[in-house]
């Protein structure tokens, strides 16, 4: 891709700007959910050993809404998929807080699953898609943003625990601000109705002009009754898999181990999330650029090696502080990772990329559904100190994929026959 040659049209910038707002927004909702974990146990009465059962479940729904979303997107395309879901995932957090029986919980965090997946998978196409039209590395922007919804969203989980304000209102009060904001991102004009790729031009540089955009709707309506094989994308699923196993220790467990582990007041060990989360907007903010200047290779090697460092040291963690440093170092390798994976996969099926967006973000959900049960496994048998090597050493598997990371090489043209 040739950034010099792709114009970047007004419309083009609008729509930059209303998915990352919808990146924000979600960034925001998932981490009030995933911060509030103790205060979800002491509302529902929920055992330690029946958290994991819970925590497991809003994944495997996820996976379902992310294969759902792939044919739902064939039909209406992604924009439309997203300006429905995104308010209504706000709806059932709202229903998370407002619930006071097990079946209840259930209920509202099996929507939840359901209608994140479609989410998720609707906002990486959408921004797959973007990113080949601006001709240059966009994508970690995209989840910079959800990054700073995360850090937003943490600091008012925060609040709420300091001041005691109890799930209904700030589940409630969250929802009732953050659903409408969703509907006018998701009215803003965007340039396409999915993220299908089009086809670069016989010089091997993307064409953003009118007719090339409906030769892309075109592409993706006769990708409809295609399949696009498995096995080239099983590197880069692995991959994402591994690294939200990563994620998932930290989202669900790092409060938990400074408070029980490592004997932390409450609203010290939310820290944990916030450093985590705010080195990744920092890693983020700059990601882009380091993916333009060194490659993504070499990017995405340097990011597993510090993730896991992160890991030992908050594994060996002697206080909280040392906890809080061992996950916000852990934040700042993660950070390239997994938009470079969607990105990756892009560009592996250029004309089907919005199937292989959903079937890589199958594995983000694979990655929660093995991460939250492993750690809780090996915490149980010994504790949150040996439980955060597990992940240490899968994220280090992703070392030696990261070849497959990298853009395909351009065609060396044939030598001119006197």
């Amino acid at each position: 891709m040739s950034a010099a040659s792709t114009v970047i049209t007004p419309r083009l910038r609008q729509g930059r700007a209303a998915l990352a707002a919808g990146f924000l927004l979600q960034g925001t909702t998932f981490a009030l959910l995933v911060t509030c974990i103790p205060e979800l146990q002491d509302r529902y009465g929920l055992s330690d050993s029946l958290l994991p059962v819970f925590l497991a479940a809003v994944p495997i729904l996820a996976g379902v809404g992310s294969i759902t979303s792939e044919q739902l997107v064939r039909r209406t395309g992604a924009r439309a998929v997203l300006r429905v879901v995104q308010p209504a995932v706000c709806l059932t957090l709202a229903g998370v807080g407002f619930g006071d029986e097990l079946w209840q919980l259930a209920l509202a965090l099996g929507a939840f699953g359901l209608l994140v997946g479609a989410l998720d998978a609707s906002m990486n196409m959408l921004g797959v898609g973007l990113q080949h039209r601006y001709g240059r590395s966009i994508m970690i922007g995209f989840h910079a943003a959800f990054s700073l919804g995360a850090i937003l969203g943490a600091a008012l989980a925060g609040l709420g625990s300091h001041y005691d304000a109890g799930l209904p209102v700030l589940f409630g009060a969250a929802a009732a601000v953050i659903a409408p904001l969703a509907v006018l991102a998701g009215a803003l004009p965007r340039p396409s109705a999915g993220g299908t790729l089009p086809q670069p031009s016989a010089g091997g540089t993307p064409n953003a002009g009118p007719a090339e955009l409906g030769d892309a709707v075109r592409e993706a309506a006769e990708a409809a009754a295609r399949s696009i094989p498995w096995r080239p994308l099983l590197p880069l699923c692995l991959a994402m898999a591994f690294a939200y196993i990563a994620d998932a220790s930290v989202s669900n467990y790092s409060v938990k181990y400074l408070t029980d582990g490592l004997h932390s007041p409450e609203d010290v060990a939310k820290l944990s999330y916030l450093g985590y989360m705010v080195a990744m907007l920092l890693g983020r903010a700059v990601g882009d650029r380091a993916v333009q200047h060194w490659g993504v290779v070499p990017v995405v090697r340097v990011g597993a090696a510090l993730a896991a460092l992160g890991f030992a040291v908050a594994a060996a963690a002697p206080g909280a502080w040392a906890g809080i440093a061992g996950f916000t170092v852990l934040g700042l390798g993660i950070c390239a990772i997994i938009p470079q994976v969607f990105a990756a996969g892009g560009r592996l099926f250029p004309a089907d990329s919005d199937a292989a967006v959903a079937r890589l973000n199958l594995f983000n959900y694979a990655g929660f559904l093995v991460g939250s049960p492993l750690v809780g496994a090996v915490a149980d048998a010994s504790s949150y100190r040996w439980a955060l090597l597990a992940p240490m050493l899968l994220v280090l598997a992703v070392l030696p994929l990261a070849g497959r990371f990298a853009p395909a090489p351009a065609p060396v043209p044939a030598p001119a026959v006197a």
